[in-house]
């Protein structure tokens, strides 16, 4: 598996947690990453993208202004950081990376690679 997804945990409203996704086996600074989660009994939802160099984002609506995305091609590495959590934020969360997009987008039927997903649970 190419993206190994950690960093979930239970957190108080309100808490911080960041999450990493480390790639392996990838050009990692050919891919556009992306962020979803997925709350239980819901459908998969875009969270955060990032563009090969680290110089594009963009947020979900739900998470802009709280969430960082962020990475490190040194480490092949890509963050977020989820600051100011919810409990409508519980979910789990999934990494992935998108070859052939040259821009970010929210579209994750173009995402080539999905890491197995972590877990966070945020406390009223």
């Amino acid at each position: 598996v190419p993206l190994q997804a950690s960093g979930g945990g239970l957190v108080e409203a309100g808490g911080s947690l960041t999450l990493s996704c480390a790639a392996s086996g990838l050009t990692f600074n050919n891919y556009v990453m992306g962020w979803f989660r997925q709350a239980p009994g819901k459908e998969r939802e875009f969270v955060a993208c990032i563009s090969r160099s680290g110089g594009v984002t963009y947020y979900a609506d739900s998470v802009k202004g709280r969430f960082t995305i962020s990475r490190d091609n040194a480490k092949s590495t890509v963050y977020l950081l989820m600051n100011s959590l919810k409990p409508e934020d519980t979910a789990v969360y999934y990494c992935a990376a998108d070859l052939s997009s040259v821009f970010v987008h929210m579209d994750h039927r173009k995402y080539d690679y999905w890491g197995q997903g972590t877990l966070v649970t945020v406390s009223s």
